[in-house]
């Protein structure tokens, strides 16, 4: 499985001289991601394209190729198939559309056993193709400067559909997030959801594992795969085709049958996946885990500058059967001693509208301190005048003490949009509402919980 996203070498099938073509994409693509393996165009009908050499056929390119992408058009893809099972290529993405996805069963069924019958492992057909943050290797098939590539991190994404996986890829990068693997798999005729699975379970640089699915192929698989791998790590998944028309939409999308809610309900429970009700709950999830610790129990403290947000939080926490810290008596009273009388002690605690940076290093240093609270909860509104930049410096100390997780509330405009980027990038969660920051909390509680 590392062929498809750190291979030595890789054939372009169907690379073209046209801007316009997915051959031509790909080409520039690998070409300007600063992935160090070889790469070979090949098409018949021209000789150079982008200043390398071109192939007619793979028979011809004078070395070994680790991985073949295929973006040729859906009648020649047999033919280009059973050219790379005579160079002894032995992995493939075949971009390409126009199999199950249309109804062309007979002529996905003849590629599949072609795979089978060349001992080729096939992502595809009708995907995006994989990428890499780590290698840099980059097979998709959309221009770098439409869609963003992400830096390294600790997510994986794994993603049946290859137009959600592009436009969340595009939007979590530019929010900041950092990716491990990413593969949008398709028709799944060959390499399906639970193979990518297993593999990016195994990943040393795989924190949390994303996945999209419309269908299982092979239910008992994806069932003991996921198992395996939600005691190691945490799988958050999003089930698309949970409503009989969505259901109906899946066939001619992919081809799969997306199954009935419940049982994919069911199976998530049972196999420890976290399912997520949106891709934005998805990402809210992946962000908590990514960048946080696991925590002791299910206690949140909500320390704010806000009243209303501290009601908010306190609502989303017990909605979310959650637990409200009540810290010490001890911690309790040494806080009434420094803090003017306004200010409220208890939980939300409420630093009030001219609170300081000062005011929050105190509340905080004093609950990650108390072993009543497992979770501190810090909502921060940035427009109050006393609350100096330096606040954010103040949790990332906090963060740095490994205590306990802190996630942290922030609503605002360009000034907050800053200091949220600063607490991300020192890897701190942080939400613009208080609803997904303690549903986020919740997920990660629970998983901690149930390991």
């Amino acid at each position: 499985m590392d062929s498809f996203f750190n291979p030595s070498s890789v054939a372009i099938i169907g690379a073209s001289r046209d801007p316009n073509k997915v051959g031509h994409v790909i080409l520039r693509n690998l070409l300007d991601s600063g992935w160090k393996g070889k790469i070979f165009p090949v098409n018949p009908n021209a000789e150079e394209i982008l200043n390398n050499k071109v192939y007619a056929s793979v028979k011809d390119i004078p070395e070994p190729v680790d991985l073949a992408i295929v973006a040729v058009p859906a009648e020649i893809v047999l033919k280009v198939v059973q050219e790379c099972g005579k160079k002894k290529i032995r992995n493939a993405i075949v971009i390409s559309s126009g199999f199950a996805e249309i109804g062309e069963h007979k002529l996905e069924e003849k590629l599949v056993q072609l795979v089978k019958k060349l001992k080729i492992r096939m992502i595809g057909p009708n995907c995006l193709g994989t990428f890499d943050g780590f290698s840099s290797f980059d097979s998709l098939f959309l221009p770098r400067y439409r869609l963003k590539r992400p830096r390294e991190g600790g997510i994986s994404f794994i993603c049946q559909s290859g137009a959600i996986g592009s436009a969340i890829l595009d939007l979590a990068t530019t929010q900041g997030f950092g990716f491990s693997k990413f593969a949008s798999y398709g028709n799944a005729a060959d390499i399906d959801e639970s193979d990518l699975l297993e593999y990016v379970g195994n990943d040393p640089n795989t924190q949390v594992v994303c996945i999209y699915i419309e269908g299982v192929k092979d239910g008992r698989k994806f069932l003991e795969v996921a198992r395996k791998v939600s005691k190691k790590k945490p799988i958050i998944a999003i089930k698309g085709g949970v409503t009989e028309q969505g259901n109906k939409a899946v066939m001619s999308h992919t081809g799969a049958l997306a199954g009935s809610a419940e049982i994919y309900a069911g199976v998530f429970k049972q196999a420890g996946i976290i399912q997520a009700a949106s891709l934005e709950e998805m990402f809210d999830f992946a962000k908590i885990f990514e960048k946080s610790m696991a925590p002791k129990g299910q206690r949140v403290q909500v320390i704010t500058n806000g009243g209303g947000y501290g009601i908010l939080s306190t609502d989303a926490i017990v909605k979310n059967d959650l637990k409200l810290a009540e810290l010490s008596k001890e911690t309790s009273s040494n806080l009434r001693k420094v803090f003017p009388e306004r200010v409220i002690v208890k939980n939300p605690m409420d630093l009030i509208g001219d609170a300081t940076t000062e005011r929050y290093k105190l509340a905080m240093d004093a609950c990650m301190a108390d072993d009543n609270a497992d979770v501190l909860l810090v909502v921060i509104l940035y427009q109050t005048p006393l609350v100096t930049t330096d606040v954010v410096d103040v949790i990332i100390e906090a963060k740095r003490m490994q205590k306990k997780p802190i996630v942290v509330v922030s609503t605002g405009g360009e000034f907050t949009e800053v200091l949220r980027k600063n607490l991300e990038d020192n890897g701190i969660p942080t939400y613009t509402y208080p609803e997904s920051a303690v549903k986020s909390i919740k997920a990660l509680a629970d998983y901690y919980k149930v390991r």
